[in-house]
């Protein structure tokens, strides 16, 4: 199996903020989740280590450096750390779903290191974007 998360999920949000992570990764998250809010309006879902990853840049930036000082403060400032329940939800914070825009309807998508949640429209809306670019890439795009 691949490593990494993939694919695409659609559970509901309760009443309550609580969302079901998909359950073919409650394993990986069973250590802790840690929610970000992510580029795009969207949210980002890690596990600690995949976080500890994304986040070793900003953590360690130069205090001198005034863009990174406004990365660092906006990134950690809004990171919740959560613990799945026995049904492998996780609650998403009030001001988190407002950033994100979330409604009951949501899109869970898999991107590598990360999960995202979105709201069901605008993922549908952004991948609507994306099709053209995906399906017929600039020469050398992707490639290493």
């Amino acid at each position: 199996m691949p490593s990494g998360f993939f694919g695409t999920y659609t559970p509901r949000m309760d009443d309550k903020g609580r969302v079901t992570l998909p359950a073919r990764y409650r394993d990986q998250f069973a250590a802790g989740v840690m929610v970000v809010r992510g580029q795009d309006h969207c949210l980002y879902v890690f596990t600690p280590d995949g976080f500890n990853t994304f986040a070793d840049a900003a953590i360690n930036a130069p205090i001198t450096d005034e863009r990174a000082r406004g990365y660092q403060r906006y990134m950690l400032a809004n990171t919740d750390e959560q613990r799945p329940d026995g049904q492998g939800r996780i609650s998403i914070p009030a001001r988190m779903r407002e950033y994100a825009g979330l409604t009951k309807d949501i899109v869970i998508t898999g991107v590598g290191l990360r999960m995202e949640i979105w709201d069901a429209t605008e993922w549908q809306e952004y991948e609507a974007r994306q099709e053209a670019a995906y399906a017929a890439p600039e020469r050398g795009l992707l490639t290493s």
